[in-house]
């Protein structure tokens, strides 16, 4: 297997299924598997489709390492990616969340890549009900994009919680540390992998390619006005106010 792709959901059904027909457009080379890890969805997560690489991983104590027993069903990300990376199969890791959407050239790009690790570019989109792409501006006013947002165009900043990486790097780096899972939601898993990533690459011992490919995200949270926006209902509903969300805090201040 040379690519495995680990995808961490909390409910969000709906995307779920629509993503599961996305898959099916792209047309999966045998050599690439996606592993769905389901951190406590209820009703828990199904695949009913032909996609023969296409697994559903349930978060929980029995198939959890000793170290992360005790954190799961409440949207740890970093549980969940850790045993995506501990199950898959593949030399590379393309790790991401259900409510981005890649596409073929990033599927290539994580089974040709040369190097330690690549970032994608980011852009606001959505997936139809019958699961293909679009950037249609009504649709995304549907799901409460801001109007500033479109208007300043669809293109938005990387971020570190999307990658794909050599597999043995990302457990060189030690995966995502589970030592901060005691502080409330969201835990900031995200900040200190890119930290230890950083670290390493600042002292030369890993590569990172030139090249990006783009990936696409639903328009929820702060990008809707809110870090909780959910206009449509169809993500989990844990709240990310809380003191270690920077950007609320700053909001709350200025206000």
């Amino acid at each position: 297997m040379r690519l495995s792709i680990v995808i961490s959901v909390l409910n969000s059904h709906e995307i779920v299924r629509r993503q599961f027909l996305h898959f099916k457009t792209l047309g999966l080379p045998g050599d690439v598997e996606i592993l769905i890890m389901d951190d406590g969805s209820d009703p828990p997560l199904k695949y009913e489709g032909d996609l023969k690489n296409l697994h559903i991983i349930p978060v929980n104590n029995d198939t959890m390492t000793h170290r992360d027993k005790g954190f799961f069903a409440d949207g740890r990300v970093s549980v969940a990616r850790n045993l995506g990376a501990k199950l898959a199969k593949g030399e590379y890791l393309l790790m991401t969340d259900i409510d981005y959407v890649f596409m073929g050239d990033s599927i290539d790009a994580g089974r040709t890549l040369k190097y330690d690790k690549q970032g994608f570019r980011r852009q606001f989109g959505a997936l139809t009900e019958d699961g293909y792409l679009t950037q249609n501006l009504s649709t995304l006013r549907q799901y409460g994009l801001l109007e500033e947002r479109i208007v300043n165009g669809l293109r938005f900043s990387p971020h570190p919680n999307n990658f794909i990486m050599r597999k043995s790097v990302f457990w060189e780096i030690g995966g995502y540390r589970t030592n901060i899972l005691e502080r409330e939601y969201p835990s900031g898993g995200d900040r200190w992998f890119k930290r230890d990533w950083s670290a390493r690459f600042a002292e030369g011992k890993v590569t990172v390619s030139p090249e990006r490919t783009t990936i696409y995200m639903f328009p929820n949270g702060q990008w809707c006005g809110d870090v909780d926006a959910n206009p449509l209902g169809l993500f989990h509903t844990l709240s990310r106010k809380t003191k270690s969300n920077h950007w609320y805090s700053k909001q709350k201040a200025a206000a």
